[in-house]
């Protein structure tokens, strides 16, 4: 009885994927809606909310300077701080826009994560 639960649990988990149905693609970075500031610099506003960040994947030209304005949208202490692509902590209080200046890599991406690393976002350098 035993062995015949442990075939099952061992099918069961062993599952192999349907070969009729491709493997998702990974998400591209895409241009995203954003506008000029006064500064004359690219600003794009970023939701933290529920399900992590909205986009979670900006592209930018490599060197070009941005200000990524994170507004947080969900009441959960996991996303209420910032880890910035520097590696500072930033605060993101409810429905406050905060600004964190972004410098795209020449090449490769950077990162940003909530305080306890369980949602990320990248900025791509695309030329």
């Amino acid at each position: 009885m035993i062995r015949a639960l442990l075939v099952v649990v061992a099918l069961v988990g062993c599952k192999k994927a349907d070969p009729a149905q491709p493997a998702p693609a990974p998400k591209a970075a895409v241009a995203v809606p954003s506008t000029t500031g006064s500064d004359g610099l690219r600003h794009v506003a970023v939701e933290a909310g529920k399900d992590g960040y909205v986009p979670d994947k900006i592209a930018g030209k490599p060197g070009e300077k941005l200000v990524l304005t994170f507004t947080r949208t969900f009441d959960a202490s996991c996303i209420s701080q910032l880890k910035a692509p520097d590696g500072t902590m930033v605060d993101l209080p409810l429905g406050k826009p905060v600004d964190v200046a972004v410098t795209v890599p020449q090449t490769g991406q950077v990162g940003f994560a909530c305080g306890m690393d369980m949602f990320h976002g990248v900025v791509v350098a695309q030329p």
